[in-house]
């Protein structure tokens, strides 16, 4: 009686293990049929929705699954960021955190909905955008020298535009005025595209744009590239010289992306993605949209978005807090 009710239990045993071990590949499967959501803080159409839905193709196709990407714009990005740190479905979202996400907000705004370290897991670096001092073609200047010296003989002309307080156009703009101490006034707008317009109209005379917004306007010969403010020439506008080329060492500023999952998110799935990310910014067709767009990919590790994130989070902390640039 007693082996008879042992054989009995074994079988149910058996039978449970049986079962669970089928019904694990279900769930896996059915978490990977779902579309993984790529949250994005801006609209559709725009720089960051682009890199986002470039990526997001190859990414698809090299994880098996397919991408969603989901635009939730406002509050320089912070309900987008607020609505992934928040969300519990992990493995099943993801955002675009930036600049503005994980460097400036931090100190521009006094009390955040998420903390830019804490709340975020990073997958990797996605590309970045340098900013290039532009002016409109009816300015008499051609170099960086001829800026400084048109600046100076016009110190109440000085105003310069940017796609928002406290974008990296914004910021950028108060780090040229502070390393050459010239009296700029910032003449903000809603996003980049009206601020590129009213330049081409010369409605404001200059500005530091990212590559992107204002590439195809400086091909056309709309507006004027006076100095890159990266260490080496761009590969698309190779006639531009850098700044520090022209005498500003030093100076570099960027539009930035980078990749990031909700605190919780398992290890495996992150790794899962990274791996997927890094084959995506290898491939012809993210290269050649890249290219396209003037953006400089940034494959790389977790940590190093990490590391960088802080490094731009201490670097434009400080100018902020030195010049008193608050958003709330």
């Amino acid at each position: 009686m007693k082996i008879d009710l042992i054989r009995r239990m074994l079988g149910s045993a058996l039978a449970a293990a049986t079962l669970g071990a089928a019904l694990l590949p279900a769930a896996a499967q059915a978490q990977d049929s779902k579309p993984l959501e790529w949250v994005v803080g801006y609209a559709a159409g725009g720089g960051s929705d682009t890199v986002a839905r470039t990526v997001a193709e190859a990414m698809g196709k090299a994880l098996g699954r397919s991408i969603v990407v989901s635009n939730k714009p406002g509050a320089a990005t912070n309900i987008a960021a607020d609505h992934v740190a928040k969300s519990k479905d992990f493995g099943n979202i993801m955002l675009t955190a930036d600049f503005a996400t994980l460097a400036a907000n931090p100190s521009l705004f006094a009390r955040l909905p998420y903390d830019a370290e804490r709340d975020f897991v990073p997958v990797g670096l996605l590309a970045r955008f340098p900013m290039i001092l532009v002016v409109n073609p009816a300015l008499p200047v051609r170099s960086y020298k001829d800026f400084l010296a048109w600046a100076r003989a016009n110190p109440d002309a000085l105003n310069y535009a940017s796609a928002g307080p406290g974008s990296p156009h914004h910021l950028a703009g108060e780090l040229l005025r502070e390393r050459t101490g010239l009296k700029m006034q910032h003449v903000p707008y809603r996003g980049a595209a009206p601020a590129v317009q009213d330049l081409i109209g010369g409605r404001v005379p200059f500005a530091l744009m990212d590559s992107a917004s204002v590439q195809q306007h400086l091909l056309s010969g709309k507006l004027r590239g006076i100095g890159v403010a990266s260490p080496t020439r761009l590969k698309t506008m190779a006639d531009i010289p850098t700044l520090a080329e022209q005498g500003l060492s030093g100076f570099e500023a960027y539009a930035w992306q980078g990749l990031v999952v909700p605190t919780g998110t398992p290890p495996e799935t992150v790794a899962q993605l990274h791996r997927a990310l890094q084959q995506a910014l290898d491939t012809t067709m993210v290269k050649a949209r890249f290219q396209t767009l003037a953006l400089e990919a940034l494959p790389g590790t977790p940590k190093q978005m990490a590391d960088y994130a802080r490094l731009e989070r201490e670097r434009w902390g400080r100018l902020i807090a030195a010049n008193n640039i608050r958003l709330d």
